[in-house]
Formats: structure tokens, C-alpha cells, sequence
């Protein structure tokens, strides 16, 4: 459903600070309407050219969603060229295209351990020849799929009488005068007389397949990638290279070519000998958008890892380490949990790195490793109550994070269906709160920027964010029920996608 049909116009100034409006919803739960488990959705994920939206759910399901606002008709491109120098761009819309089945709930009789169908991550490869490609995960097995465009097919020119056809494909009889009884109790079907003509058929015509104009979606599984993880998969990431892809899970990193399902190469091993010596596990990985010979991991540790694959065939020596350096004082038992960074996403360009732990959104230059570049606060108010937030497991909660296409700005999400936008290039005090609803800014009241400590010319450290404990900027108690963990910035324009249970929410600026 649309928000509105209303025209705007691009701002001149992209540093300027955005205003947020309601876009789309899909999905939309009625007031009191209960959300089934299988319709939560698990995974968001723009393609490259920011046509196609595709989301996966708990129930394994993936959905896709094709951009309406945009005409691909060739013929009238002049045409197109000159109402855009007329008037305004319009903010990007979307309608829904189709769904499938991804995964299916399956179980390891060897490790007596069941696999449930949530799609943990999806990624987009290239197109090619009008196909769209995407690999989807769940916790053991990846798959990739084909999505295409098909002709429907009818069947035509049949050996019947259309005058003596009737539903279902049935043949009325022409000798309706001899059924033997008319209806029957209990259900009971009346005898037809189905016998051929004295002089029997004329003629005999095999049916012939017609092609129409209309078209339909139609997914095929072309690969499987299964048998290569232990533990639960993570994260999966393509390569720039199109030809490869990597996937993480929590002590090893595998690469992959996408033409060969059964065989892949372990470049990254953090299992140590003895279980018991184990100290952090690998939480997110993602490729170099640009150099196909470099990536990038987390830890549980709060580090980061930057390897190259050309120094050697196991990577297990990273080229630079991204960590923040240690605060002077005493540590708590929380202090590790909350260092854990959920999500990594590289900016477009590959210069900047982004990194999402539980309280704290950071910015990071790969060219600097003496910490990160601008620090945003996100969940400081929390600090007192990580020990509720531990007791009902709401400290382990994994958000994502997201960049825009032009690197100016970073997303991530918290409590009560909220999500914070932030200015991240030098000197903004850009910070919006949103609420993934109709009305986007319900609960945003201004929160003035805190500058906290300056680490050099080129360093700076941002507190961002509301200093009352347990509450949003417009003094409204948090729900830690609702939590918006998923969320992706369109690669081109200020437009967002999150996901609020079993809800899509599409915001524009």
C-alpha cells in the first residue's frame, strides 16, 4: 500500500539533514492480530542496481519485490528524459513479483540435530541473459536460485466440440436424453451415455501448445551448497569477481565457486585443538566491494579483520586487525557480551567500514587501525538494565547495520520497531529516530548531538542518543518484545526497507 502519491524533489545539498516519509508497507498486521512464527522475516537485501527487493522468512520462504515506479520500455526514453527535466524525481515504489520455497525444516540424524527452515541471509549475484540470480541460507545449506520470466503455455485446437465442453475439461454428452436416472441420494452419480456416433469421429486433431503474451516468475534451484559447515552459518558474501562467494559460520570460513557445489576451500580456521581453549568465534564476514582478494570478518572479541588472499592459501594471519582500544577501569561480566560486533558492511567504495555490537554503531577507515573513525551511540541507555536484558536473553539479539549508496549516512535498528539514522561523513550531527509504522516520526523528538573525545585531526568520536534508561526520545517506555533487527539501505537513493515482524516497512527521503 502506497503512502502517497506526492512528488519530491532531490535534495541539492546531500549533507543537509533528511526528512523521513512513510513510503510502503507490505504485510501490514491488523490491532491485535497475532504474528505466526513462520512469518517473521529473517533476511533483507537489495540487488545491485536497486530494482528488485527480496526478503526470507522463519518459515523458509523468500519474497520478491520488483520496482513499479520505473518504466523499462525503451522506446519512450526521450520521452522520460524530458518529464524528469519537468518535474521532480518520484521516491522509489515497489509491488510484489513472487515468492518460494527455499528451505524446508530438516534433520541430521548423525548429530540428532534439527535444522530449522529460516533463512539466515540472502545475497544477490549478477544478472545475466534477464535472469535474476540470489544464494539464500539457512543454518546448514545454501542454495542458488534462478528467477526468471517464463511465457505461459496453453493448450489449444482440442479434438472437442467447445459447444459440448463444460467445466474441469469434461465433455457434456450429446445423448442427455439417455441418462438412466436422474439424481441420486447419498451423492450418487447419474449414468451417462457416453457412446461414440453411429458413424464414429470424423476426424481426430492432436492439441497444440500456444504461447501467450502474458509471462509469469518462475524460481529453479540451480545449486545446492551443502555438507561444508559444522556450525550455524552466519553470513554469506559474494565476490566482485562474479565468479565466487564466501560463507562464515562460527569457527571457519569457506569459499566457493558458484559453478561448483561439492567441492569449497577453507581459508579461515579459529577452531583451536582443545575446545575448552576457545576464546571468540567469527560473527559476520563480508567481501572487498572492490578488490576480490580481500574481506573482512568479526569476532565475538569486538574485533575486526581485514585478510588478504593472496598471502597465503589458510588465512588464519590477518593483514590488519581493527580493534578499539581498551578503556582504563574496572570490567563487568557484560562487558565482553556487549563487545560482540553482529554486523559488518562495507561502504560502497570499500575506503570505510561499518560495524554494529549491541550498544555502539562505529565507523572505520581500512587504512587506519588505531580505532574507529566516529563511534555512534545507540543503546547507552541500556547500560543499567543489561542484567534484565541478560535475563531474558534481549543482550544477545544480533541488529544489523546499513550504509547508504553514497556513504554519507548509517542505519541500524533497536527496541519497539525504532531504528536510528546517522550522519557519518566529517562534521555532521545528523541523528534521526524512527518508528517502523504509518507515521515514521511519532516518537522522534531532536536529540542534540554530545561530542565525546577527539582521538586526532581526522578521528572523532560521536555520542548520539537518549540518556533517559529504558526509554525513547519522546519518553516512551521500550518494548524489547519488538525489535527491529533487519533492515537495507537502496544502493542508489535515500530509501530504507526494514522488517518489523512479519511487516516490510519502505521509508524514503
Amino acid at each position: 500500500m502506497n503512502g502517497g502519491d506526492e512528488v519530491v524533489a532531490a535534495s541539492a545539498d546531500p549533507s543537509l539533514p533528511l526528512e523521513w516519509r512513510f513510503s510502503q508497507v507490505f504485510g501490514e498486521r491488523s490491532a491485535g492480530e497475532e504474528v505466526q512464527e513462520v512469518d517473521i522475516i529473517s533476511a533483507i537485501e537489495f540487488d545491485h542496481s536497486g530494482d528488485h527487493l527480496a526478503t526470507g522468512d522463519r518459515g523458509g520462504r523468500v519474497v520478491l519485490f520488483e520496482r513499479s515506479d520505473t518504466n523499462n520500455d525503451n522506446s519512450n526514453g526521450a520521452r522520460r528524459d524530458l518529464e524528469e527535466t519537468d518535474y521532480p524525481m518520484r521516491h522509489p515504489e515497489f509491488c510484489y513479483k513472487t515468492e518460494f520455497q527455499s528451505h524446508d525444516p530438516e534433520f541430521d540424524y548423525l548429530k540428532s540435530l534439527e535444522i530449522e527452515e529460516k533463512i539466515n541471509e540472502i545475497k544477490w549475484c549478477q544478472t545475466a541473459n534477464g535472469a535474476l540470480f540470489l544464494l539464500s541460507t539457512n543454518d546448514k545449506t545454501i542454495k542458488l536460485w534462478k528467477v526468471q520470466d517464463k511465457k505461459i503455455k496453453k493448450i489449444a485446437d482440442m479434438n472437442l466440440d467447445p459447444s459440448r465442453t463444460v467445466g474441469n475439461g469434461t465433455i457434456a454428452s450429446s445423448s442427455n436424453s439417455n441418462i438412466t436416472s436422474s439424481c441420486l441420494v447419498n451423492g450418487g452419480v447419474a449414468e451417462v451415455n457416453n457412446s461414440l456416433p453411429p458413424r464414429g469421429i470424423s476426424s481426430l486433431r492432436l492439441p497444440v501448445v500456444v504461447t501467450s503474451h502474458e509471462s509469469s516468475p518462475v524460481a529453479r534451484c540451480r545449486r545446492v551448497y551443502a555438507h561444508a559447515h559444522d556450525y550455524h552459518i552466519n553470513s554469506i558474501s559474494n565476490n566482485s569477481d562474479g565468479e565466487t562467494f564466501i560463507s562464515a559460520d562460527d569457527l571457519r570460513i569457506n569459499l566457493w565457486n558458484l559453478e561448483i557445489s561439492n567441492q569449497s576451500f577453507n581459508i579461515v580456521d579459529v577452531k583451536p585443538v582443545k575446545m575448552e581453549d576457545l576464546s571468540e568465534v567469527i560473527t559476520s564476514a563480508e567481501f572487498h566491494p572492490t578488490h576480490c582478494n580481500m574481506l573482512a570478518y568479526s569476532s565475538s572479541k569486538g574485533s575486526i579483520r581485514l585478510i588478504d588472499m593472496r598471502q597465503s592459501a589458510l588465512c588464519d594471519s590477518h593483514s590488519k586487525l581493527f580493534v578499539e582500544p581498551e578503556v582504563a577501569g574496572p570490567k563487568s561480566f557484560f562487558t565482553e557480551i556487549i563487545a560482540s560486533v553482529s554486523d559488518i558492511k562495507f561502504a560502497k567504495e570499500g575506503r570505510y567500514l561499518l560495524s554494529r555490537d549491541y550498544m555502539t554503531l562505529k565507523l572505520w577507515d581500512i587504512n587506519m587501525d588505531s580505532g574507529p573513525v566516529a563511534t555512534f551511540q545507540v543503546h547507552e541507555y541500556l547500560k543499567p538494565k543489561l542484567c534484565d536484558l541478560y535475563e531474558n536473553d534481549s543482550i544477545f539479539d544480533k541488529f544489523e547495520c546499513c550504509m547508504s549508496g553514497n556513504g554519507l549516512r548509517a542505519a541500524t535498528g533497536s527496541y519497539s520497531n525504532l531504528f536510528r539514522v546517522f550522519g557519518v561523513s566529517p562534521g555532521s550531527t545528523e541523528t534521526s529516530t524512527l518508528e517502523a509504522s504509518r507515521n515514521p516520526m511519532r516518537r522522534h523528538v531532536p536529540i542534540p548531538s554530545r561530542p565525546s573525545r577527539a582521538l586526532s585531526s581526522i578521528t572523532r568520536v560521536v555520542s548520539r542518543g537518549t540518556e533517559s534508561p529504558g526509554v525513547d526520545g519522546n519518553s516512551n517506555a521500550l518494548d524489547y518484545s519488538t525489535k527491529l533487527l533487519h533492515l537495507a539501505w537502496h544502493p542508489s537513493e535515500n530509501s530504507i526497507a526494514c522488517a518489523a515482524a512479519n511487516s516490510l516497512y519502505m521509508y524514503y527521503a
